[in-house]
C-alpha cells in the first residue's frame, strides 16, 4: 500500500466522522449552491455517510459510491478548481470514451480521493450541479433534487428521458420504456403485486426516500445554501480548504533561498491528501 492509500483509509476513522462527514457536505453545498438536503440525502442512500463504504459488485466507493469511470471523469472536468490539478492533468480520455491514468500508483491515489469526505463531497455536488444544468437545459423547467437523484440512478440521458414523459404523461407505465432498468431494479418499477409503477409513482417514492434520509439525522437542514452566509454553515465548520493550505505552503517554500526545498508536484499532491485527511 502506497503512503497516500494509507492516509486515504485512515481518514474515516480518525477524529469524529460523523461531524466531520456532515460538514464536509454543509461546505461542498455552500461552494457550489447544490441543495444541502439533497446531498446529505444522496450519501445516506448510497453509503450510511461512511466515507469508506465499498460496494460487493463493483467499483463503488466512497460516500456517493463513485464508480472508478465516473470518479476519473469528474476528477477530470473539475479537478483542478479544487487544488487537483496534479489529478487532472494525469487524466485522459481514450477514443473509445473511457478514462485512464497512465501510472498505476497515481491513479490509485486519484481513486482514493473518493475516501475523503471533502473531496467527494465537493465531487458530487459539482457532478450534481452539472446535472441540474443539463436537466433543465432539456426540460425547460427547474430541476428538483429528486430529478437529481433521478439522474444518479439512471444517468443524466435516461433521467432526462424519464423526466420529459413524466412532465407529459405522470400515470404511464415506466417499465415499458425503461426495461432494461426495470429488469435489474425490479422493486422500483413494479410493486409487491408485481404491477407496473407508474413515472409519477417512481419520482414520488424516489423523492420520499431523499426526504426520510436528509431528515433521519435530526433537526433542521439549514447548513448550507446557494448564498454562501457564514451564519448557514455548521457549528465549527472550517472556511479554509485543504487546497488552500497546500498554496499557502507552496508559496512559503518558493520563497526560500534554498532552491532544494522549493516544492515539486508531488509534494503538492501529498500534501493535499495528508490535509484532507486531517480536515484542515
Amino acid at each position: 500500500m502506497s503512503i497516500v492509500s494509507a492516509f486515504a483509509d485512515i481518514s474515516a476513522t480518525s477524529g469524529s466522522t460523523g461531524n466531520r462527514v456532515t460538514n464536509a457536505i454543509a461546505m461542498a453545498s455552500r461552494r457550489t449552491g447544490v441543495d444541502f438536503s439533497y446531498l446529505l440525502g444522496q450519501a445516506k442512500i448510497e453509503s450510511s455517510l461512511n466515507p469508506t463504504a465499498r460496494a460487493t459488485t463493483s467499483s463503488a466507493t466512497g460516500l456517493y459510491q463513485f464508480i472508478d469511470q465516473s470518479w476519473l471523469a469528474v476528477i477530470d472536468k473539475h479537478g483542478s478548481e479544487y487544488g487537483l490539478g496534479w489529478a487532472s492533468d494525469a487524466i485522459s480520455q481514450g477514443s473509445n470514451g473511457r478514462y485512464y491514468v497512465s501510472d498505476p500508483q497515481l491513479r490509485q491515489q486519484i481513486l482514493d480521493l473518493r475516501k475523503h469526505p471533502e473531496t467527494a463531497s465537493v465531487m458530487a455536488a459539482q457532478h450534481a450541479a452539472d446535472n441540474k444544468a443539463y436537466l433543465e437545459s432539456k426540460l425547460g423547467r427547474e430541476a428538483e433534487p429528486v430529478d437529481l437523484y433521478l439522474a444518479h440512478f439512471l444517468g443524466v440521458g435516461g433521467a432526462t428521458k424519464f423526466l420529459s414523459v413524466h412532465d407529459r404523461a405522470p400515470d404511464a407505465s415506466a417499465a415499458s420504456l425503461f426495461p432494461s432498468a426495470a429488469r435489474a431494479n425490479r422493486s422500483i418499477f413494479y410493486d409487491r403485486s408485481g404491477n407496473a409503477r407508474s413515472f409519477s409513482e417512481i419520482r414520488d417514492r424516489f423523492a420520499a426516500k431523499l426526504q426520510k434520509s436528509s431528515d433521519s439525522l435530526g433537526g433542521p437542514v439549514q447548513y448550507a445554501d446557494a448564498s454562501g452566509a457564514a451564519a448557514s454553515l455548521p457549528s465549527g465548520a472550517r472556511t479554509v480548504q485543504p487546497a488552500d493550505y497546500v498554496r499557502i505552503e507552496t508559496q512559503r517554500l518558493s520563497q526560500q533561498p534554498d532552491v532544494s526545498v522549493r516544492p515539486q508536484p508531488q509534494t503538492a499532491r501529498l500534501a493535499y491528501l495528508m490535509l484532507a485527511t486531517l480536515g484542515r
